[in-house]
């Protein structure tokens, strides 16, 4: 079932976009090493995915990565799971980053309205310089792994360079994960080096961390020692050395970049934990940075001087994507805090501020503004913003619409989703495509992604999984400490052999975009018939008495009945009448099958750290069974809401 939109674009790009966009120059380079023309971003997609040795080499030279490609480009092409890319290659991701020099800005800060720092890119290799200095005198080898409980700060981009630049494995969460949480991560990947801040600042208040931070030092027996980056400016005991001692290391002003296979171990990223123990998703340092070098460059346009914002902390994956860009020669925007403190027109002011060419974003957030009814465009200037990314959930047809509406009309609306797995995207934006309500513009180029059936047939404009039928190199390397490869071969390659399971339930466009429904282990399936619970949310949250929701599937009477959980403007409650509004708007804008048998109230719906929420664990909870790890939620108090309530008995 199709969504109910119009097939006019919202927004197509006029000639000069086109030409002065790096895909077009791509797509030149591309014409003159394969001898094919091409007319548009299909034929260049085509050639990416029929091609993929000629293409992801291209990508290398175009994007001028600095290394030593050899002579192999790809390696097992035929099995995904044994697929080597650049076997010969030597190169080190963090001399990728620091490739650009000057007084130019390289990283910019705020922690809401009480702290402001800002780096040029000689002041970043300067920092990175004397901390890789410090780091080698800790005896840190290649491989050995680097954590960080940071907030998303200048210091924190130093660090990581700082600890790539020697072949050290990267890996960090927010400083608002509680102390079992982040053992539950870092106690499996067994850090040396641990860094931690004093605080941090959230909705106008400063959260004091120091006593998690010792605490999780003390979990930690691997570690040889412990940093204290500052923040708060709070004092008092340190839970270790300085990091202004660390700043201070003699050194020469040079870093010696260990130059290491293309599959060095470079980022371990966790799974959000909500059904157990997170897995520790480990990705390869050539993947990475290849990866994302054609998605800034090719799909988001960014271009050398431009400044790119993503709100993120850094336990979402989309910090790593975020500082990628300096590797383009731009410069990474930086914040730290609540979106709406001390109100709404806090992130717009910094964009004007500082002239953010890109603005990052999740669903969520742009549901908030339009329920706010904010409207940036009306008190901001947006003068340099010429791309808006949007992920972390799905973004309905209608916020597509208050985007140009309400923030700014020439705009590329890039709805892009991927994911921890691949560090990346499977589906992006592009700035020489029109913008559809409710697609994401295109899959990538390079990634083969198709929509299967339940029989593993491809379609298009029919609902399936999201999948992907030939290697890339941006798959993870591993699961750390899974030695035999069995978790990884049933997390992706199970479900469908030798083709990635990606897990999202969507529909392929005749324009070529991908629609999204959700999650699949999230899909509604009342008589047979499968549901994504986007559907749902975007028509119910439509409605004045809505703020947001959550749907899942209860097993009752041998089927399966659809439960919705609703969260009402302030003062209302859940009579009659609204739960008949709710029911006649999905009956209407979906289908019969999707009205809910349950419409239930509650105050808050539980969410992850980086803000998605978290149906399994709600049907987990309805149906009495335990929640695997609480640690993994910003708000696991919600979930009592939803256990035992006698309507769900009935």
């Amino acid at each position: 079932m199709g969504l109910d939109m119009n097939d006019q674009p919202l927004w197509t790009p006029d000639a000069q976009r086109r030409n002065h966009a790096r895909i077009t120059a791509f797509m030149r380079a591309a014409e003159q090493r394969s001898g094919q023309t091409f007319d548009a971003y299909h034929d260049l997609y085509r050639w990416s995915i029929e091609e993929p040795e000629a293409f992801w080499s291209l990508v290398w030279d175009f994007c001028g990565v600095i290394g030593d490609k050899g002579a192999v480009v790809l390696e097992h092409g035929d099995d995904m799971e044994r697929a080597r890319w650049f076997s010969a290659a030597r190169l080190n991701f963090a001399e990728n980053l620091l490739r650009h020099r000057g007084p130019e800005t390289a990283l910019h800060f705020r922690a809401e309205d009480r702290v402001e720092q800002s780096l040029s890119f000689d002041e970043l290799h300067a920092q990175v310089a004397a901390v890789a200095a410090w780091m080698r005198g800790l005896g840190l080898q290649p491989g050995d792994r680097v954590a960080a409980v940071l907030p998303n700060m200048p210091q924190t981009v130093v660090a990581m360079l700082a600890a790539t630049s020697l072949g050290a494995v990267w890996t960090s969460t927010s400083p608002d994960f509680g102390v079992e949480s982040v053992l539950d991560r870092f106690g499996q990947t067994e850090p040396k080096l641990l860094l931690v801040c004093d605080g941090y600042f959230y909705n106008g208040k400063l959260i004091d961390v120091r006593e998690r931070a010792r605490a999780i030092r003390d979990g930690l027996p691997s570690l040889v020692e412990t940093v204290e980056v500052p923040l708060a400016g709070i004092g008092g005991e340190s839970a270790g050395i300085a990091w202004e001692h660390v700043l201070a290391t003699p050194n020469d002003g040079q870093i010696d970049f260990e130059r290491l296979p293309f599959d060095h171990p470079l980022y371990i990223l966790y799974s959000s934990g909500t059904t157990g123990k997170p897995k520790c998703i480990t990705h390869r340092a050539g993947g990475v940075l290849l990866q994302h070098l054609k998605e800034h460059q090719l799909h988001c346009d960014i271009h050398e001087g431009d400044r790119v914002f993503y709100f993120t902390t850094c336990g979402w994956m989309m910090w790593n994507w975020l500082v990628s860009v300096l590797a383009s020669g731009a410069a990474a925007m930086l914040y730290d805090g609540s979106p709406f403190h001390p109100d709404g027109r806090v992130l717009w002011d910094y964009c004007d501020d500082l002239d953010f060419t890109l603005f990052g974003t999740s669903a969520k957030y742009l549901d908030a503004l339009a329920k706010a009814d904010l409207r940036p465009r009306d008190s901001h200037r947006l003068k340099s913003l010429n791309t808006l990314c949007s992920t972390g959930s799905v973004l309905a047809p209608e916020r597509f619409g208050y985007v140009y509406d309400a923030i700014k009309r020439d705009l590329d609306l890039a709805s892009i989703s991927g994911g921890t797995d691949i560090v990346s995207c499977f589906v992006l934006g592009c700035p020489i495509l029109p913008v559809y309500a409710g697609e994401s513009q295109c899959r990538g180029l390079g990634m083969a992604v198709e929509v299967f059936d339940a029989k593993g047939r491809p379609v298009v404009e029919q609902q399936g999984e999201l999948v992907c039928v030939k290697p890339f190199p941006s798959q993870p390397l591993c699961f750390w400490g899974d030695a035999d490869g069995s978790k990884y071969h049933q997390a992706y390659f199970a479900r469908f052999p030798g083709v990635w399971h990606h897990g999202d339930f969507v529909r392929l466009t005749r324009h070529g975009g991908m629609v999204i429904y959700g999650r699949s282990d999230a899909t509604l399936n009342p008589g047979g018939v499968r549901i994504g619970t986007a559907e749902i949310y975007r028509h119910v949250e439509q409605l004045d008495e809505v703020v947001e929701s959550l749907v899942i599937g209860q097993d009752w009477d041998n089927d399966v009945r659809v439960v919705l959980f609703v969260v009402l403007a302030h003062g209302l409650q859940l009579d009659d009448a609204v739960r008949q509004k709710i029911r006649r708007q999905i009956r209407e804008k979906c289908t019969p099958r999707h009205v809910p048998a349950k419409i239930l109230q509650v105050d808050e719906i539980p969410r992850t750290k980086s803000g998605k929420i978290v149906e399994l664990a709600v049907r987990d909870v309805v149906h009495g069974r335990p929640v695997q790890n609480l640690g993994a939620l910003a708000n696991p108090e919600a979930l009592e809401q939803f256990r035992n309530r006698p309507e769900l008995e009935e």
